[in-house]
């Protein structure tokens, strides 16, 4: 029984964290007619979130399968948005449990910067 618990939990996890499509790109840019370069767009931080699958693993205030995004703003500072901004491209493990944080490829170094803008923004 706790085999098949465990395995409903994977695919529950897999299928929450599966990538959805490209971060929203303004028609107007020369990055929306780029197909080597990550899309970039004119949202802010959070709007950039809700576009991604982040909502299947984190919230705001409550710890789910990864960090509340207010946890991230307490432990990391301005001095490590670069290196967020990396983790959320490339993915990540091991800093906050054993489930690992998928990568987000189609997301661009600058959508990337603006998102952990936001997160840091949440420090109480």
């Amino acid at each position: 029984m706790k085999n098949l618990f465990l395995t409903g939990c994977l695919a529950m996890l897999m299928f929450s964290c599966s990538k959805k499509e490209n971060t929203p790109v303004d028609a107007a840019s020369p990055e929306a007619t780029s197909m080597n370069e990550p899309a970039k767009s004119n949202l802010s931080g959070d709007k950039i979130i809700e576009t991604l699958d982040c909502s299947g693993c984190h919230t705001v205030n409550e710890r789910m399968i990864g960090p509340s995004y207010q946890e991230i703003a307490e432990k990391y500072s301005e001095k490590d948005a670069e290196m967020l901004a990396s983790k959320i491209i490339e993915g990540g493990s091991g800093v906050w449990g054993g489930v690992p944080m998928s990568p987000h490829p189609q997301v661009s170094k600058e959508d990337a910067k603006k998102m952990v803008q936001y997160i840091l923004s949440l420090k109480k």
